[in-house]
């Protein structure tokens, strides 16, 4: 009792000072727009002011022996130092990772206190959020770095902020929610608990600065677990940047480590330190060889390469057109739920929507970045895999297939008009084409096609043969299309209806892959507890023995 009103106290202590600091937040915001928790100012990183990006571990902000120079996306200056830690620096991380125990920071056993402490944590990171300077902070810094449209950028913080709200109060105690089975006999009981796995890894892409790195690292801390967090190069000012605003909301110092490398070093630390579990988020090819190097103690959220199906029942052609345009180009189609590929029963294809599609592709612009750099596909990759594609009988151009002109994007990034390009479901199905069909592009790409009435079985070996299974749409309000649809396939993330889409996820349902047991969820309290947490069974027996209970004989 002594411990736990000892440790009430410092909780309380520390939360008060952290208030305090809060309210030096809200109040330095309003008054004077100057954000106190802030070491860049987002308008003016630029080559002429570029801008660092620290390490932290064991509770310190620290520097590297080396720099990483990031290039401006939209230019090519030189605008963010990144300090990247080598091999022959890993041992802080190793060793901060070593103190934090199996059981975890906190567990429904030890230091409930931090249940509270992280529920209040959210509370005031959600206010700050909601504050329009900090939003507006957040937003212009995410399309410095990850160039997408004002608004695309504003709806990450805005989704993120809601995110904190759902974890306000008790509701992080309430994602450990406990459950008891009556035993056989007097005094016996089991208990089911969540349990933390302690040291924890989060790796974090690049499309998504905020979000998907934030997500995932709450929801870590959430359910008792010592994070470490690594997030692309590219964007990890974002992240460092908000841990600095969640340290003034009062998470400890401690709690999170910060690291910047690149793949080979984290790759050693992850081997070194042997987190008992792994988040990662992004390519394919990566996530299998950390499950190879892990030995399967990974959650995996990899590349997604999803598709819609327009099925017979043609309605608001003008809206389907724009959500199709959203889908497959908003953030430059740097999406994992991106549209892929469209499957189109032949009533749409009578319809006006593939004019409509072409008009909303031709608006998109540099200069809004309503269309920009790719970050991860060159222009001439993407350029080239059309050029396969229209080798494929029967396919043509339906729109774009040519490079953006007039502008300064890097020659290491990519930059091409919103492309698709229609293929022949025919021809899509044969061996010889399915690989190069079904390969991810992961910029503004599509591919179209069409289909019968009696084809639908074609279409749905089409789904059956994909290795890929994040995101998909069935748009249809015909009840028994969307039941074979949704019947026969697999995708963790199924949007159903007219209004379906791929993707605009919210932070209201879960957002993640079926179909493989490493398969990651993120943002919903069973995402939370499926990625970062696991099943512990207590089972009480404490009598009383029966009357006359005597030795029985050996079995």
């Amino acid at each position: 009792m002594m411990y736990r009103l000892s440790a009430y106290r410092q909780l309380k202590n520390r939360a008060s000072s952290s208030h305090l600091n809060w309210i030096t937040l809200f109040n330095s915001t309003r008054s004077n727009h100057t954000l106190s928790f802030a070491t860049v100012k987002a308008e003016e990183v630029s080559g002429s002011q570029p801008a660092e990006v620290h390490n932290l571990v064991q509770g310190k902000w620290t520097k590297s022996s080396s720099w990483n120079t990031i290039l401006d996306p939209l230019n090519g200056q030189p605008f963010i130092k990144v300090a990247e830690v080598n091999e022959s620096e890993l041992q802080p991380f190793v060793e901060s990772l070593s103190k934090c125990p199996k059981h975890g920071l906190h567990n429904p056993f030890k230091a409930p206190e931090r249940y509270l402490m992280l529920g209040d944590v959210s509370t005031k990171a959600a206010h700050a959020l909601g504050l329009p300077e900090v939003s507006d902070f957040f937003a212009k810094l995410i399309q410095r770095v990850s160039p997408k449209s004002y608004q695309q950028a504003l709806i990450e913080v805005l989704v993120t902020q809601k995110f904190l709200e759902n974890f306000c109060g008790d509701q992080v105690r309430f994602l450990a929610r406990s459950f008891a089975v009556p035993g056989n006999h007097l005094g016996q009981q089991s208990h089911g608990f969540r349990w933390p796995y302690g040291p924890v890894a989060v790796i974090a892409p690049f499309n998504f600065p905020l979000e998907i790195p934030l997500l995932q690292l709450m929801g870590a801390l959430y359910m008792g677990n010592k994070p470490v967090l690594k997030v692309d190069s590219k964007v990890c000012i974002v992240m460092e940047q908000m841990l600095r605003l969640l340290h003034e909301c009062g998470l400890p110092v401690d709690d999170v480590d910060f690291i910047n490398s690149d793949g080979k070093t984290m790759n050693k630390l992850l081997v070194e330190a042997k987190p008992r579990m792994t988040l990662f988020t992004g390519s394919s090819r990566v996530a299998e060889k950390l499950a190879d190097d892990l030995s399967g103690r990974v959650k995996l959220e990899d590349a997604g390469f999803d598709w819609k199906i327009l099925g017979p029942d043609v309605n608001e052609v003008d809206y389907v057109a724009w959500v199709c345009d959203q889908d497959a180009y908003a953030c430059s189609g740097q999406k994992c739920s991106a549209e892929s590929i469209l499957f189109m029963h032949e009533n749409w294809s009578k319809s006006s929507l593939i004019d409509k599609m072409t008009e909303l592709a031709a608006r998109r612009k540099l200069d809004d970045l309503t269309i920009g750099p790719v970050l991860t596909v060159t222009t001439e990759t993407m350029l080239d895999h059309a050029k396969k594609l229209l080798q494929i009988p029967g396919s043509r151009l339906l729109f774009g297939g040519e490079a953006l002109q007039n502008h300064s994007i890097p020659k290491i990034y990519g930059a091409i008009k919103p492309t698709a390009i229609f293929v022949p479901l025919e021809e899509i199905l044969k061996d010889e084409h399915y690989p190069l069909v079904t390969k991810e592009i992961f910029g503004p790409f599509q591919v179209v096609t069409e289909y019968k009435d009696n084809q639908l079985p074609l279409v749905l070996d089409a789904l059956e043969k994909m290795h890929a299974h994040l995101t998909a749409a069935v748009v249809s309000n015909d009840i028994l299309f969307l039941q074979k649809v949704i019947g026969n396939s697999v995708n963790g993330t199924t949007y159903a209806g007219l209004r379906a889409r791929t993707t605009g996820a919210p932070q209201n349902h879960w957002f993640g892959p079926a179909g493989d047991p490493r398969g990651a969820g993120i943002g919903t309290p069973e995402a939370i507890k499926l990625v970062w947490s696991c099943h512990r069974e207590i089972i009480y027996d404490v009598g009383p023995m029966p009357l006359g209970w005597k030795v029985p004989a050996s079995t």
